[in-house]
């Protein structure tokens, strides 16, 4: 089934995974991504770190793990069970209040805010390496979907960089990468 059709816990456990791929292939933690001054490396603190942050400021503690400087594959493993485990468990209905983002049901809150930006830096991860992943082209329109009515609002929260313009018939990965200011054709360098 395609990403956009499961519901939280099975779409984090399939995002996740793919992202593990990812890291998986990782064989140089130093490598540039498409991301502007981060490294391999960066990218899942990046999703470790803010993500803990995130759901903090809501309480709900995430256990503590390896630490991504030393190991990061160990702290990606620990940290994705740790997500998975909140969404299977009862507590994924609870709402979840958070001083930013608002009330949310816990489960929506990780669709929405984290799932979402794990596999958009899937792409970020495998490209720092050389790879093109595989990811879900229904599942990247959709968040293009979800994404471009409020453009102006996300170019303005300083997450995104400016769209970089692709061709009106690139797939929709390639399109949602332009949207969130990363040029699909980027290649590591030699």
């Amino acid at each position: 089934m395609a990403l956009s059709g499961l519901d939280a816990s099975p779409r984090h456990r399939e995002v996740a995974s793919g992202f593990a791929e990812a890291v998986d292939g990782v064989s140089d933690w130093d490598a540039p991504t498409p991301v502007d001054g981060w490294v391999a490396r960066d990218v899942v603190a990046h999703l470790v770190d803010w993500f803990t942050g995130f759901l903090a400021a809501g309480g709900v503690t995430l256990p503590d793990g390896p630490s991504v400087v030393d190991y990061p594959r160990g702290a990606w493993s620990q940290h994705a069970a740790a997500v998975q485990a909140l969404l299977d468990s009862p507590t994924a209905e609870d709402v979840f209040s958070h001083p930013m983002a608002g009330e949310h049901r816990l489960a929506d809150a990780i669709d929405r805010f984290y799932t979402a930006d794990v596999y958009m830096h899937t792409w970020d991860l495998a490209r720092s390496q050389g790879v093109i992943p595989g990811l879900d082209q229904g599942f990247a329109g959709h968040l293009l979907e979800g994404m471009a009515p409020i453009d102006d609002l996300l170019r303005n929260s300083g997450q995104y960089g400016p769209k970089v313009e692709v061709d009106a018939d690139a797939d929709a990965v390639s399109r949602l990468m332009g949207f969130i200011g990363r040029d699909p054709t980027w290649m590591p360098p030699r």
